[in-house]
């Protein structure tokens, strides 16, 4: 299996010294896991170089023969403004590296710094790259209003503009190696987003879920690292956890808001240094999977209350992508009703059953607090118990009957008064040949429709429509 390289673009070390190429090289390769990596022995060769190939980042010393590293950085500069620069000197001087961060350099780094805080500069310098070259993607995207792989898309029904929007983000940041964080209401397709960003990533393994919700500290750590013989009672042979089994690929860290402090830590630390341990080990292994995590829940709300760590939502919210409940996209219910009714009726072994045209109309007086999961089954019920041409409403009036929506005294208790702003109060016959009016609009003229929605009888509105003609 071909491995993916990591960053996506190139990395080139510049040194006019051979043995320090080679050290750093396998500095970056083992514990930065970093392996698209260029050398250059001749500051001479550098530019053309960079013609030729997808260069990202160059690491750059600063005292060399032919051409100085100072020079070179001038010129990347200059002719590549693009390109990151990290400037690696044997001297520490600060009126050095002052000035080479003036002349555009990213960073500064002593060549005798530990190796861990060098590693994490030049992680740092990738993060940025990959933000602003998907920033750049971005802008691209909304500019041309275009999508690469539509088909990518294709598990997901919908025609509405707020979800393209999404769909453009997802294509412009899927290639990264920064985490996506899913947000969303329950049954709003975060597990097919999910799917969607493995799909446009083009990696080489596979998409792993685990859902973390409840789940125990030690569990999740032997879940996710595994153990090696003799780790602890019972391990009784080597078990790879899903990092080791998503290699190449995507994690999916599902219900992530319900994950418990003392693992968050966990992936916290494995989300910064990109190693981990499996359980009894002390050989670190590198995490080559792409991790993406979804929550319904308000991870702003649980860090205030303490239960869920700020410095990880930082470091999951570097690309994040919510996703609209249904009733802000009802534009899109046709098409998921003929979508359900197809899948349903291939399942149920039946003919597809011809929808009544009041049933769209019907769902869009609905607020759907299970979301596209609750429409889907909805359907399947319905064709279930389907035996002529056209399929029976029945079961849906019952369904949207039994989950009531919040009347309008309660809106008024929990929201201001909608008439408070208003200096004239219009009268009590005003007021309900508004509502009327508004009921049949959202009902599409049906009166059945407008009557559930007012929360009357039908004849009694077909008596409110009759004196408002009067």
């Amino acid at each position: 299996m071909e491995k993916s390289l990591f960053p996506s673009f190139g990395v080139l070390l510049v040194d006019d010294e051979l043995p320090w190429l080679r050290g750093l090289s396998m500095t970056l390769e083992g514990p930065g896991g970093m392996t698209n990596l260029h050398q250059c022995d001749d500051s001479r060769d550098v530019m053309d170089f960079l013609s030729k190939h997808d260069i990202g980042l160059v690491l750059l010393d600063l005292t060399m023969p032919h051409i100085s590293g100072e020079e070179l950085l001038e010129q990347i500069v200059t002719d590549y403004p693009h390109i990151r620069v990290i400037i690696l000197s044997g001297m520490n001087q600060l009126e050095t590296a002052v000035h080479c961060m003036r002349l555009g350099a990213f960073d500064y780094f002593v060549k005798t710094v530990e190796e861990e805080r060098l590693v994490e500069g030049v992680r740092r310098a990738i993060r940025m790259i990959d933000l602003e070259k998907e920033n750049r993607a971005i802008r691209q995207r909304f500019l041309d209003d275009q999508l690469d792989s539509p088909e990518a898309f294709s598990l997901i029904v919908t025609n509405n503009a707020a979800m393209r929007t999404r769909f453009q983000y997802l294509e412009a940041v899927a290639p990264s190696t920064q985490p996506i964080l899913i947000t969303g209401e329950s049954g709003v397709g975060k597990e097919l987003v999910a799917q969607v960003i493995h799909q446009l990533s083009h990696q080489s393994g596979s998409l792993i879920t685990v859902n973390v919700a409840g789940v125990d500290d030690n569990v999740f750590a032997d879940t996710l690292f595994g153990h090696v013989r003799g780790a602890f009672t019972g391990a009784d042979s080597l078990r790879k956890g899903m990092i080791e089994q998503a290699a190449e690929g995507t994690l999916f860290l599902d219900e992530i808001g319900d994950l418990n402090l003392a693992s968050q830590i966990k992936l916290l630390r494995l989300l910064q240094d990109g190693q981990y341990y499996p359980l009894g080990s002390d050989e670190p292994r590198q995490m080559t999977a792409r991790v993406v995590v979804a929550t319904n829940a308000d991870l702003e709300q649980k860090i205030a209350d303490g239960s869920f760590r700020r410095d990880l939502y930082y470091r999951l919210i570097a690309h994040h992508v919510h996703l609209p409940p249904l009733r802000e996209r009802k534009d899109d219910l046709p098409l998921l009703l003929d979508h359900f009714l197809g899948q349903a009726a291939d399942a149920l072994g039946k003919k597809k059953p011809t929808p009544p045209k009041e049933l769209a109309v019907l769902l869009s007086t609905y607020h759907f607090p299970g979301n596209i999961r609750e429409l889907e089954a909805m359907v399947y019920d319905a064709v279930s118990l389907h035996s002529t041409k056209t399929l029976s409403m029945q079961s849906f009036l019952e369904r949207i009957g039994a989950q009531e929506q919040p009347s309008i005294a309660e809106t008024v208790l929990n929201n201001d008064n909608p008439f408070a702003p208003l200096e004239d109060l219009p009268t009590l016959q005003q007021a309900g040949h508004l509502l009327v009016e508004e009921a049949m609009q959202r009902s599409a003229g049906n009166q059945r429709i407008a009557a559930r929605i007012l929360g009357i009888s039908q004849p009694a509105l077909s008596k409110r429509i009759n004196q408002v003609k009067k």
